[in-house]
């Protein structure tokens, strides 16, 4: 299976070569050139224009997009639509809003062109080695690209999950639920920090904790690795970024009546910690960082 993949930044470059290993046939596009000569140096077939990219492609094309969300899909979109025939699969893999992928789901059967949506999870590690995938749209349509997901997702790592925008519906509520995870391993760390025990070992409690205790997680280990590099983590400011998927969360539970307390609480302390960081902060931004190489503001 063949196909076509836009958008080269930290998680689509390691998708790419998660499809390379799997011995999925990938031509790799992205609207810089940097990451295209960069990748092509690993042995992937590159375009440097979408033209180009769809010359390279069979006559039935999939095309997997993973760009920022918002207006840059909907940019993609049009402008690979007028090389597309009837039955053609685009699959947005990026983090974009459920009601976003209905939109373009609707717009796209008008033209018969399949749109899946594929929510994807497990940071930069997973996108290499496997990642965690939840696929909403047409189920006859996932299933003709269900080998390629199965391949690079973890092992029981992905799952057909429903209609056109479920699929990022639930990435969306796994984000959610990710950003109160990190709120409370960060005010729990910041609690240790603040405690009469001066001397306290956070590299070797993230260790213990990992290894058999009810808060065991990936980010627990993620934690470890963390106060490896910086046992305080005295080189990086407390200022937590990102919040998209987080307001959407919030948004759409108020919507539907459902009290979502403990994210939309995490939620504040990531826009209160632009104005006053705490040690909390940095335990959240430190995090991030070791699973998506999301950027830190150093000292």
């Amino acid at each position: 299976m063949k196909l076509g993949f836009i958008g080269i930044g930290r998680m689509g470059f390691n998708m790419v070569l998660n499809m390379k290993d799997h011995k999925v046939e990938v031509v790799a596009y992205n609207r810089s050139p940097e990451p295209v000569k960069k990748i092509k140096k690993k042995g992937i077939r590159v375009a440097f224009s979408i033209d180009e990219l769809m010359k390279k492609l069979p006559k039935q094309k999939i095309i997997w997009i993973m760009v920022t969300a918002g207006k840059p899909v909907d940019a993609v979109i049009k402008e690979v639509l007028p090389y597309l025939n009837s039955n053609d699969i685009i699959i947005d893999g990026g983090n974009s809003f459920y009601k976003d992928s209905i939109r373009r789901y609707n717009y796209l059967k008008k033209k018969k062109i399949h749109f899946l949506d594929i929510g994807t999870s497990g940071g930069l590690s997973g996108a290499r080695h496997g990642a965690c995938l939840t696929i909403g749209g047409d189920k006859n349509v996932f299933r003709k690209i269900e080998p390629i997901c199965k391949v690079v997702s973890a092992k029981k790592g992905y799952a057909y999950v429903g209609s056109s925008g479920a699929g990022h519906f639930v990435k969306m509520v796994h984000n959610g639920i990710e950003y109160a995870l990190l709120q409370a391993y960060g005010e729990g760390f910041e609690l240790l920090l603040k405690s009469d025990y001066k001397n306290l070992d956070f590299e070797k409690i993230s260790k213990t904790w990992k290894s058999g205790s009810i808060i065991r997680s990936y980010l627990v280990e993620l934690a470890e690795t963390a106060f490896k590099k910086d046992p305080k983590l005295e080189k990086i400011k407390g200022i937590v970024g990102g919040g998209e998927t987080g307001e959407w969360a919030v948004k759409t539970a108020k919507e539907f009546g459902v009290d979502i307390g403990t994210i939309k609480l995490a939620l504040e302390e990531r826009k209160k910690s632009r104005k006053k960081p705490r040690f909390a902060g940095k335990v959240v931004a430190a995090l991030r960082n070791e699973f998506g190489g999301h950027e830190v503001l150093t000292k």
